[in-house]
């Protein structure tokens, strides 16, 4: 296999249920030498477009997990596409607890003449690496990229912007789960499993930013926050058990001065922006929240007018 694009060719070209632009699956080399996966739709055969990535939760999967969700969440892609946006989903390597807090940056080192590092890249650095290879497509505006993120994929981006310096121009942070981004103290909060020593989240009640705040290390998030240089939209979930950590992660970008924007939504799906095809249509409160996000990165990344489609997937139901 050749180096750089790989002379552009995908590993996987298949055709998407209900519409008419392909997915192409690609293949990009991380910073220890392994391989991830993500794909690229393109509104039309010709010209250049903004790349929008699209990500959602913890990693783990392959291609497989891609193919499943390009078929399993269609609305956001066809939306994208309907806008003037290349995009594609990303799949990226298994969440290291606390490996971000306890970590450190990435240090690279030689011995005997290979790399040495001081840890295995994370996730987020897998993103990184997905980023630096799609600006490479020559269908793709390199110096337009966004990054939609859901989740833990939200907390990525939190992470992507503050070790790197502007991996994107702008990004969405939906539901961000940034218990570790914030330096939270949740000792007495999250229960340790005792076969594996690591931590359970999944029923933490954090509605209240009050009471995170309290929570939140002052000096060490301010220092994770002050190089990021992207701007943000941070999309809350009203009934969320982390409303409060959502919340706080948009004020803590205010505080510094930083470029963000915040929306909540009342919505019983987790991932709200990626509605589901087995739930049939999108209902109303989905298509507003997708059209706030289009509005964001369209004030961002500016897709080409021309390029642009005259409608958008109907809304059937509500």
């Amino acid at each position: 296999m050749s180096t750089g694009w790989h002379s552009g060719q995908p590993v996987l070209v298949e055709d998407v249920p209900g519409s008419s632009r392909p997915a192409s699956y690609y293949m990009a080399e991380t910073r220890d030498g392994l391989y991830a996966p993500y794909v690229v739709r393109t509104p039309a055969d010709d010209g250049q477009f903004p790349f929008v990535l699209l990500a959602y939760g913890n990693g783990g999967g392959g291609i497989e997990w891609l193919r499943t969700w390009v078929r399993a969440r269609p609305y956001i892609s066809e939306r994208l596409l309907g806008a003037g946006y290349a995009c594609g989903w990303a799949r990226y390597r298994t969440e290291v607890d606390l490996g971000y807090h306890n970590g450190g940056p990435l240090m690279i080192d030689v011995r005997q003449g290979m790399e040495l590092m001081n840890r295995s890249p994370l996730e987020f650095e897998d993103e990184l690496a997905i980023l630096q290879h799609v600006r490479r497509h020559p269908q793709v505006d390199g110096d337009n990229l966004g990054h939609v993120g859901v989740s833990h994929a939200g907390e990525m981006l939190f992470k992507l912007s503050s070790r790197y310096p502007a991996p994107v121009r702008a990004g969405v942070a939906c539901e961000p789960a940034n218990h570790e981004f914030l330096g939270l103290r949740m000792d007495d909060l999250a229960p340790v499993n005792p076969e594996t020593g690591l931590r359970s989240v999944e029923e933490l009640q954090l509605q209240d930013p009050a009471w995170v705040r309290e929570r939140v290390n002052p000096h060490l998030v301010a220092e994770r926050i002050d190089p990021i240089d992207v701007p943000m939209l941070v999309m809350g979930r009203d009934q969320d058990h982390l409303q409060g950590i959502f919340r706080t992660s948009y004020e803590l970008l205010h505080d510094q001065g930083k470029e963000a924007e915040w929306v909540s939504w009342d919505h019983p799906l987790h991932g709200y922006i990626f509605p589901r095809a087995e739930d049939g249509e999108p209902d109303a409160v989905q298509v507003e929240a997708i059209d706030g996000l289009v509005a964001f990165l369209d004030r961002h990344l500016e897709p080409d007018p021309a390029r642009r489609a005259q409608s958008r997937p109907p809304l059937q139901s509500v």
